[in-house]
Parts: structure tokens; sequence; C-alpha cells
């Protein structure tokens, strides 16, 4: 999501990349091989219809951001990222940020992200953040912070992935929603989003004020928007993208916050369920024609900030 300006540059969609940036530059996908996030679980339902809300802090609904989580290559990731008109890179960032020897590599990929106009935030996350805010603050957030070289904070913490969800799920929510506000009291000026399942409006959750509400929403009233990993290779019927999504872009509309939809293109697996999840073995050109229609049908949404592609090295691999 983009809650800051950027400098303006030439709107690119995926279906106008000339060949393989794979071929152009020699690069493999080896090259930028990285273990993908988990993906979103495969729960299908419908959802309700759009809100009237106004967003106060959208991005235009062309703009495209994605996911690096290895920095080792930072020319190749940044030439892909320009190729494929990606405005917003989220950068993988370790612990101990200034002190670790991946230092060098992030600040010439944000430096030449920067000079290509596209805005980079600090990615980072772990399911076992949510018991060790204190840890994440310091040893996390505050060196990122402190690099100077980043726009913004940008959190994929997954704690459905933790045992304690199936067995005591009110307190890991809690405990998540913790996280959030001391991510957010602690980030100064740096807008602070969060990578959210298109599932969580099912998922009940205390509201601030008192009463009952939903995760999706007091994620959104923690942070300066979400992107939501809307995780289907089909934009329109029951259970495309469209269909998933339309919880999380509503919720957004009521609560004037942002929302970006992610699309996958990593390998996630042979069934069925693992298929539909991803663009895995589509070429780019038959993507755009699904994405084409992600934006059409949700530009009706007040709230819909854009597409963000997981990730780099997926997308790398993917043949024109």
């Amino acid at each position: 999501m983009v809650v800051t300006p950027r400098p303006s540059r030439p709107r690119r969609t995926l279906a106008r990349v000339a060949g393989s940036l794979l071929v152009a530059l020699g690069v493999s996908a080896a090259a930028l091989a990285v273990a993908p996030g988990a993906a979103a679980a495969s729960t299908s339902r419908s959802t309700g219809a759009t809100s009237s809300t106004a967003v106060t802090a959208s991005a235009p609904t062309d703009t495209r951001a994605m996911w690096v989580w290895d920095t080792s290559t930072p020319t190749a990731t940044v030439d892909l990222a320009v190729s494929a008109g990606i405005d917003q890179l989220f950068v993988a960032v370790p612990p101990n940020l200034m002190t670790s020897s991946q230092l060098p590599a992030i600040r010439t990929l944000v430096d030449r992200a920067k000079a290509a106009g596209i805005r980079v935030d600090a990615l980072g996350g772990d399911p076992g953040w949510v018991d060790n805010p204190t840890w994440v603050v310091t040893y996390w957030l505050k060196p990122a912070k402190s690099s100077g070289l980043f726009a913004g904070i940008h959190v994929d913490v997954e704690p459905y992935s933790t045992p304690a969800w199936t067995s005591n799920q009110p307190t890991v929510v809690s405990n998540y929603l913790t996280l959030l506000d001391k991510l957010k009291a602690n980030a100064g000026t740096s807008p602070v989003e969060a990578d959210i399942p298109f599932w969580f409006d099912t998922i009940p959750a205390k509201a601030a004020g008192g009463g009952t509400s939903s995760l999706d929403r007091e994620i959104m009233k923690r942070t300066s928007g979400v992107t939501v990993m809307a995780y289907r290779n089909t934009a329109t019927g029951p259970d495309g993208t469209l269909d998933i999504s339309a919880a999380a872009l509503t919720a957004g509309a009521a609560l004037g916050k942002p929302v970006r939809l992610g699309q996958e293109t990593t390998y996630l697996g042979d069934t069925a369920a693992e298929r539909k999840q991803t663009f895995y073995g589509w070429t780019r050109t038959d993507m755009e024609t699904q994405l084409m229609q992600v934006n059409a049908g949700a530009a009706a949404y007040p709230s819909y900030a854009g597409l963000a592609i997981h990730s780099a090295a997926g997308y790398a691999a993917m043949v024109p």
C-alpha cells in the first residue's frame, strides 16, 4: 500500500514486459531463489458488497508491489522490478541490520530502487514474534529504522502458524494485536503495514474500545493499511480472487484503510487446493489476463490500493 508520496514514473503492466528479464540479464531462477511465506488458507466463502466510505490514503489502483525475500542480487532484483512496473518493494530485513553481513547488499538494493522511483519498505516477520514484541522492537524495528533506508515498515507475521493457534487462539490473537500496537508506538513517522490472509474476517477479536470485532478490522485499526494474501489464479467467480478478498476490501473502505491484494507466483505443491493458489507454471501474459480482471473488479472498492506480487523469485522464474 502506498501511504506516502513517491516520485512519479510511467506506469507499466506485466503484459508490457518485452521478453524475459532472466534472458536479458542472464539471471537464473536459482540466483533469486527464496523461501516463500506461507500461502493463505484455501477456505472458500462468499462475501458482501462494497462500502461507499472514502479512503483517504489510497493509492492509484494501477500500482504494484513485490515481496523480496532474497536480497543477495540487488541489481537484478531492481531491474526485475523496473521491468515489471513495480512501484513498491517489501524488502526482507534481518535482525540487527546495522551489523548484519546483508547490509551492503540491502543498501545497494534500496539505493538503486530509490533511483528508479520505487518505494522500499522494511519487511520482516515470524510467527514467534507474537510472543516476543519487545525483542522485535529492540532487535528488528529500531535497527531497521536507524538505517534510514526505508519509507515504511511491512510485517508478515502469520500468527496462525504458531502451535497455540489451535489450542489457545484468543491469546494468540491478543498477543498479535499487542505486537502491532508496540510496532506502531515505536515506528515514529514510519507507516506500519501488515500482510493478512483473506479469512481473518472470520476470526473474532476484542475491539479496542470493548465489544466484539474481527481480526482483519482490528489489524486495520492498528496499521496504515494491509496486503491481503488473496491467493487465487482466477479473478472472478466463486472462490476467485475478487470473491475471497471482498470482505477485506469492504472493511478497508469502512475504516478508511488501503487494501492491496497479494497474488502468488511460487510453487506451493501439486494438489488442486495448492495449484489454485498460485500462478506458478503460468506465463506472465496469461497471469496478466487475470490480474487485469482483478484490477477492474476491485476498483469498485474505494479501499483498493493495487496488487502485490509474491515474490521476486517466483516472478523472475516465469516466462513471458
